[in-house]
């Protein structure tokens, strides 16, 4: 039966692969065997004893010979030996010589090495090489990620750029997993961020020794966080860890020395120009009356150089990879993300444009349109700024505790930033919102890696109606959210394969008679239309909305009436627009729905946008389907510094269900313009 299944699974794999990738060499993507991936190790001992020995020193032979779902990067005896080696003669860290090692050989490595290096190469899932190739990042059992490429030289999948997956060892298909024959083993970094860019002296030295100079070399050494408890998970995965890191966009040597910057003086002497004046634009800092330092202080935060050193650093980890979301999106679209900075209150904008990342690009009139349904002559969006581009996913370095990232021009928040580039309708996913969400590896996470994490179980509420491969976050996971009793569920579904009509596929729900705040991103100062998006269900409930300056209760005001997330627009025939929400098919009027958009404003709601599909490739926009909405749930003047958000349950239903897809800011200059119109995307 299994080779029954099997067979029948890789036909129509097979059939999947020729309908959307025409150039993939199936000859050799699949060798079934009958065997486990232990049975595979230790009946080619000539070939692969090391790696078993270390396997075997933590006890990971007996699990890789026993049911389950597995991806094994196997490195040849050679490849293993080659790198305990290099162990040994590493004498590099003063209070750790030899890596830790006790003697040359295997039987050096303590039982902590054989635990990092195994699950190092470890998947709790099946991934194939033919996906590896396009470029992925991937979470071992380690609970460290590696980055997959396709290497055009060796004309084969790269790991970390250092191990290379064999032509003919690709894709073993075993009884409880997939196997891939390395030539390296997969090396993997336990600096901490600022350690490893140190170790990489020869491309960062200005802007590590500027790292050490400000202090923050000695303060970006976060790697967790504790949290609370969940009375009921209901079988839902529950993280047992909050893994903490941060992500640097760093200007290289030769950046630099382009710029005349060859040390932490002259990077000052730039800081200074860029940062001294910037209470003219920087609104938290005129608003606060901050004094900007331009002294050699350079620990104190508001002093120039601190600044500018701190607007390149994220207090999260992403790789390059998940630094835009291109999930459901449509095609005609462009990717943009934004993330908070170590800059107080400051915003970083990411653009995926032709292919190429770029940070911070601003055209003109960004979120308006001179066309109806569409995003606007190309005339009316001037690139006014290209951006600043990241070299590439094969140059990102991965210490223990983060990412770095090398950018190909200068970075800082000048006034063209909130002024040009985050003028615009600010969008930002579930997972945006809360950095643990990317420092976990939960953005993007499939349903079956969810399920591996959670010992191949899928969680089942029934009272609520609710069963998948979910993920159950408990009190103090989120730092920018704030739970404010025990009957609050908060759930985060993945949705990557489950064809909701969501952005970026995911959705965060609260579940019971919840009570939560979350912090919301921040913005430059002005008049903005705060929405809400999401998806209308029957057994959804009613929300009241409240804002405040703090997770304080005292300080929040309640936004409106309550929300009733259970109607769902109808969808009438003859085009009556639905009583409730003003919804109706804008497809199907001569307008294309411009007079029914302004009559569902007046209600408070808007469709869902045109920039993504109900599922993934699906031709049903977000736009046509009645169940997805925004709501405005306010509308007024917002100062650049902190802001939440309090969501309570108004009903008395444990099953109630809270929705929350993404949150928008709109300024006036966009919803209000009285040039153009903005753009339905």
């Amino acid at each position: 039966m299994k080779r029954l299944s099997i067979f029948i699974f890789l036909f129509l794999n097979i059939l999947i692969f020729n309908s959307c990738k025409e150039d993939i060499d199936e000859s050799n993507l699949y060798t079934f065997t009958g065997e486990t991936i232990e049975d595979y190790l230790e009946n080619r001992s000539e070939q692969y004893s090391n790696f078993n020995y270390i396997l075997k020193r933590i006890g990971y032979d007996k699990i890789l010979a026993a049911y389950g779902t597995y991806t094994c990067f196997a490195p040849s005896n050679e490849a293993v030996q080659t790198y305990v080696d290099s162990l040994y003669a590493d004498m590099s860290n003063k209070e750790l010589p030899h890596n830790g090692m006790t003697g040359p050989g295997l039987e050096g490595l303590t039982d902590s090495l054989c635990e990092d290096i195994a699950l190092f190469h470890l998947l709790g899932t099946e991934v194939m090489s033919v996906y590896m190739g396009n470029g992925m990042t991937i979470k071992t059992i380690l609970g460290r990620e590696i980055t997959t490429s396709f290497d055009s030289i060796a004309k084969c999948v790269a790991i970390n750029r250092d191990a290379m997956i064999l032509k003919d060892g690709i894709d073993k298909d075993l009884e409880n997993g997939v196997l891939h024959e390395i030539d390296h083993v997969i090396t993997r970094s336990n600096q901490l961020i600022a350690g490893e860019m140190e170790a990489h002296s020869d491309i960062y030295t200005v802007f590590s020794n500027a790292l050490k100079a400000t202090g923050l070399a000695d303060s970006l050494t976060e790697t967790s966080h504790d949290f609370g408890t969940i009375e009921k998970s209901y079988g839902f995965y529950v993280p047992e860890k909050c893994e903490m890191g941060y992500t640097i966009f760093a200007e290289t040597d030769d950046v630099l020395a382009e710029m005349g910057i060859t040390d932490v003086e002259t990077m000052a002497a730039y800081a200074k120009q860029e940062y001294e004046n910037c209470a003219e634009w920087y609104d938290y800092v005129r608003n606060n009356n901050i004094q900007i330092s331009t002294g050699t202080d350079y620990k104190n935060p508001w002093n120039v150089l601190s600044m500018f050193v701190r607007y390149h650093i994220l207090s999260y980890k992403i790789p390059y990879d998940k630094l835009t979301n291109d999930h459901n999106q449509i095609s005609k679209v462009t990717l943009v993300e934004y993330y908070e900075t170590m800059l107080p209150y400051t915003l970083v904008k990411i653009t995926r444009n032709s292919g190429k990342l770029m940070m911070n690009r601003w055209e003109a009139n960004s979120s308006l349109t001179n066309q109806v349904a569409e995003l606007g002559t190309k005339d009316m969006h001037t690139v006014l700024f290209p951006g600043i581009e990241l070299v590439g996913q094969k140059a990102q370095i991965a210490p223990s505790n983060g990412y770095i990232h090398p950018i190909k021009g200068m970075l800082t928040y000048n006034k063209n930033v909130p002024r040009g580039a985050l003028n615009e309708r600010l969008r930002f996913d579930d997972t945006v919102l809360f950095g643990e969400m990317m420092s976990n590896s939960f953005r993007r996470i499939s349903d079956k890696e969810v399920k591996a994490l959670n010992g191949g179980k899928e969680g089942n509420w029934s009272a609520a109606q609710l069963s998948g491969n979910y993920i159950c976050l408990a009190s103090g996971f989120l730092q920018n959210m704030k739970i404010y009793n025990n009957s609050t569920v908060m759930l985060y579904l993945p949705g990557q394969s489950s064809g909701w009509s969501n952005y970026q596929g995911d959705e965060l729900m609260g579940e019971g008679n919840y009570d939560f705040a979350m912090r919301l991103p921040p913005v430059p100062d002005g008049t903005y239309e705060l929405r809400m998006g999401y998806t209308a269900e029957a057994k959804r409930g009613m929300v009241q909305i409240y804002m405040g300056s703090s997770s304080d209760l005292n300080t929040m005001k309640a936004l409106d009436i309550p929300l009733d997330m259970r109607i769902i627009p109808a969808n009438n025939a003859n085009l009556t627009p639905d009583v409730y929400t003003g919804w109706c098919d804008w497809s199907k009027l001569d307008d294309k729905g411009v007079e029914s958009d302004a009559n569902m404003r007046n209600l408070g709601y808007m469709r869902g946008p045109l920039y993504y599909t109900v599922g993934v490739n699906s031709g049903n926009y977000a736009r046509n389907n009645p169940k997805d909405l925004r709501r405005i749930i306010y509308k007024g003047k917002l100062e650049q510094g902190d802001h939440w958000l309090r969501f309570k349950s108004v009903l008395d239903d444990n099953s109630a269900q809270f929705h929350l897809d993404y949150i928008e800011f709109c300024p006036e200059n966009v919803y209000n313009s009285t040039t153009y119109v903005e753009d339905m995307y």
